[in-house]
């Protein structure tokens, strides 16, 4: 079968890369014209772990017990730890086709540290910790690989901080990095499936939204800033062209995003909320900007508590899961009922409707496994950030209280597929969940019946 290219670009939304910035693009763009394109639709939530997970799964998070970058601890009030590819429970295609004998190569593809064990070559993801030994399978690659670029392996950049020019420059080098490692990797096959995952469009957008969209809360016309998104669209785009000149002509290739990205109007503080509703009890007022297992609270007392993020988890403080839990089974149908009605009365600063989305897990995902919150609550159209935070004056903040932060997620991503004889033109919106089955079926594979997706097939044939 002819291989399969799959380039993620971390939080790239469609009207960037196939409106304003298509003049800066012009390796993508020539995919466009000889491809189909279009909005992908991503899952819930839409963050980068767990939504890579869902594209190559074909799986929904709760089925996967995949929630975010951070999970909660079970029956613990401030324990957490950071997913890894052993917590998921439905295996990526990579592992199905190494077991067939097909070659492949994971470069980056979260969640992927330590990297899974594939017939080829893996690397960590954004999360590998700096100069972790395990951080390429096999992993004598990783010395090979240092050689290659002539410097240690990157996987992520710190990118909320205020120094915006040395953000800027980690984020270049950060990205011509992949792209390099990429190139050679790529360089060491023949490969049935070569699939890519670049953090810095994602980085790029956090820190530097508010320097080149107009409708962000924050935009100064004519900043120091405001033509650096063209510059590095135009980056992004030389390095894919690069890649591009190394494929079989054959090849299919999709260029992929797990979510898009928009303007963060601002943050919500989520627990200063359920401390003043009385959900959650401290002993006396916490400083501002207190963070929750620094606050001296009353877990005998509390009923429910959330986490801050690009959404929120609310966890109800069960009795008999919780240490100290003080909430019944037959409370918590009506708790629930209770924090939606409430949370939708909300109105912003400027006094227009604050417009939560509220869900209990059950009622978005096929299965609810792991570690899932009781609540999942997206503000103003996922406009406004959580913050977990306590003691602050407002509830609405201007600016994210883990540090600088421009940018929010949107249920929108991008796909751009190209394969010889394949559909042109603009295409409909497609669901992340369908991207596995189909690229099991571009490799000679149909999906197995668990998977949720379906295999795409106008892409296919």
């Amino acid at each position: 079968m002819p291989p399969v290219v799959v380039l993620g670009l971390d939080s790239v939304p469609p009207p960037l890369l196939f409106e304003r910035f298509l003049p800066q693009v012009p390796h993508l763009r020539s995919l466009m014209e000889r491809g189909t394109w279009g909005a992908l639709r991503t899952c819930h939530p839409p963050i980068t772990i767990p939504a890579w997970a869902v594209m190559f799964t074909g799986a929904d998070p709760g089925t996967l017990g995949l929630y975010g970058i951070h999970h909660r601890t079970p029956g613990s009030y401030e324990g957490g730890y950071v997913p890894t590819p052993s917590h998921l429970r439905r295996a990526p295609i990579w592992h199905r086709l190494s077991a067939e004998g097909a070659r492949v190569a994971v470069v980056g593809m979260p969640p992927g540290y330590p990297p899974p064990s594939v017939n080829g070559i893996a690397t960590g993801d954004f999360l590998t910790p700096d100069g972790a030994a395990d951080s390429v399978a096999p992993p004598q690659f990783r010395a090979e690989a240092e050689r290659f670029l002539g410097e240690p392996l990157l996987f992520d950049v710190p990118f909320r901080k205020e120094d915006r020019r040395q953000t800027l420059r980690d984020i270049h080098h950060l990205t011509r990095q992949r792209w390099a490692l990429a190139r050679g990797i790529l360089a060491k096959g023949p490969w049935d499936l070569f699939a890519l995952h670049d953090i810095g469009p994602d980085r790029f957008h956090h820190a530097f939204w508010k320097y080149f969209n107009p409708d962000h809360p924050g935009y100064v016309k004519g900043n120091e800033f405001e033509q650096e998104a063209a510059r590095y669209y135009s980056l992004l785009d030389h390095e894919v062209g690069l890649l591009l000149e190394q494929l079989p002509p054959d090849t299919s290739i999709l260029v992929a995003s797990d979510h898009g990205t928009k303007s963060m109007e601002g943050c919500f503080a989520v627990n200063e909320w359920l401390r003043r509703e009385g959900y959650l009890v401290t002993r006396g007022t916490p400083v501002p900007g207190t963070l929750l297992a620094k606050a001296s609270v009353r877990w005998d007392q509390t009923r429910v508590w959330g986490t801050g993020g690009y959404y929120s988890r609310l966890f109800f403080n069960r009795r008999g899961r919780e240490p100290q839990g003080i909430v019944s089974p037959s409370e918590e149908e009506g708790l629930r009922a209770e924090l939606t009605r409430k949370l939708r009365t909300l109105q912003t600063p400027h006094g227009r409707p604050f417009a939560p989305e509220v869900h209990a897990p059950r009622e978005i995902y096929r299965e609810v496994q792991g570690d899932a919150p009781d609540l999942t609550a997206y503000f103003g159209d996922l406009s406004w950030r959580a913050a977990g935070t306590l003691g602050h004056e407002t509830l609405f903040l201007a600016e994210n209280d883990t540090g600088p932060d421009d940018a929010v997620h949107d249920w929108q991503g991008i796909y751009l597929f190209s394969r010889p004889g394949g559909p042109r033109g603009a295409g409909p919106e497609r669901s992340i969940l369908d991207v596995a089955p189909t690229l099991l079926r571009l490799l000679g594979r149909e999906a197995p019946p668990e998977m949720q997706g379906r295999a795409i097939a106008e892409w296919t044939h």
